[in-house]
Formats: C-alpha cells, structure tokens, sequence
C-alpha cells in the first residue's frame, strides 16, 4: 500500500490559517456557561470578548457579528478546554488574563498571597471567575500548530491585555502597570535576620 503525498497545495500556508483563525474568532461570542460545554480538547486559539462597558480605558477591535462587544484577549492553547477550565476560569499562578484583570480591577479589592508565586486567594479567586462568567464572552479556533499563528493574530488585531507580541505603539500603558503593580501585590516572606 502507498501513501498518497501530500501536494504543497494541500496543506494550508500560516497565512491561510491565520485568516481562517481570524474567520472564527470574529464568529459570535458565547457566554462561558455554553463555551465551557463545547469547547473541544483540541489544540487552537481563542479569544476574550467584552462590552466596551467593561474595563472602558482600554480600546479593543469591535466584534464583527456582534459590534457591542469588542476584543480584549487572545491566547494559544494546546488543550482549548483545559486551558480555559483549569487555568483562565480557575487559577491565577497559571493565568495571564486573570492576573491582568485582578491588577485592572485593583479597586474591586482583589487580595494576593505568595505561594510560589502571587496569587489571589481562594475567595477572590472564585469573585474572579464569577465576574468573569458576567462580562466576558469567548471565541476559538482550532488549530493544529496554534504557536504558528498566534503571533500573526496579536500583531493584525492588537487586543488590549495582550502584552506579549504587540507592537510597541499598540502596547497599553494601563495593562502594562496592572501587571507589575499586581505582581508588586505581594512578596515572599524575608528570611529572618541573625544577629
């Protein structure tokens, strides 16, 4: 038996998937109650999705099926579902989003302890995923080399949070100093001093 090859006209070019990608995740915004229901184990990009409402300094592209909601985040995923349960919706030592918005809503109060690294603790963690299900919205699209295509996407549509891959002119002062001033939050304890 032979293997049929593959001709070079098969296989999509990085821009093809990109333009795909960005086909998708420009598709409607679902409410994390239904994403969570249907978000494959596949490998692929997503995108988070708000009211310009929601965190109102930052300018994001506007949806194009649904113009009141506008981009805020996009992330590559090896495991979309396991990304986003365990880690966006979950946790915020594994999170850049959750981080990010823990430092933009400073004054909602969010709380930070040193484990290994800063992180909410566990009440403010579960408020963070709870005001997370009310304002966001997700998108994704699969792909089978998601790192490929992830920094094309960054770079054509400049989500606001992102802060890894964006132009320097499109970088978000704001996003930039919730970051360190949430990392800032809390530090390892100091070793007591001998005398």
């Amino acid at each position: 038996m032979t293997i049929p090859e593959r001709r070079p006209d098969d296989v999509p070019t990085d821009e093809a998937r990109v333009d795909e990608a960005l086909r998708l995740l420009s598709g409607v915004p679902v409410e994390l109650d239904v994403a969570v229901k249907w978000l494959s184990r596949g490998s692929g990009v997503y995108a988070w999705w708000a009211a310009p409402s929601v965190l109102p300094d930052l300018p994001g592209l506007p949806n194009e099926n649904v113009p009141s909601v506008r981009l805020l985040y996009l992330g590559r995923a090896t495991n979309l579902r396991g990304r986003i349960l365990r880690n966006h919706l979950r946790r915020s030592g594994s999170s850049t989003l959750r981080r990010t918005l823990a430092g933009l809503l400073v004054a909602e109060g969010y709380r930070t302890t040193w484990t290994d690294r800063v992180v909410l603790v566990p009440e403010d963690e579960a408020r963070l995923t709870a005001w997370m299900h009310t304002h966001l919205r997700l998108t994704w699209a699969e792909d089978a080399e998601p790192g490929t295509i992830e920094a094309a996407l960054v770079r054509r549509v400049h989500p606001p949070l992102n802060v890894q891959g964006v132009d320097p002119e499109h970088l978000q002062a704001a996003v930039v100093a919730a970051k360190n001033s949430y990392n800032a939050s809390s530090r390892p304890a100091e070793p007591p001093r001998t005398p």
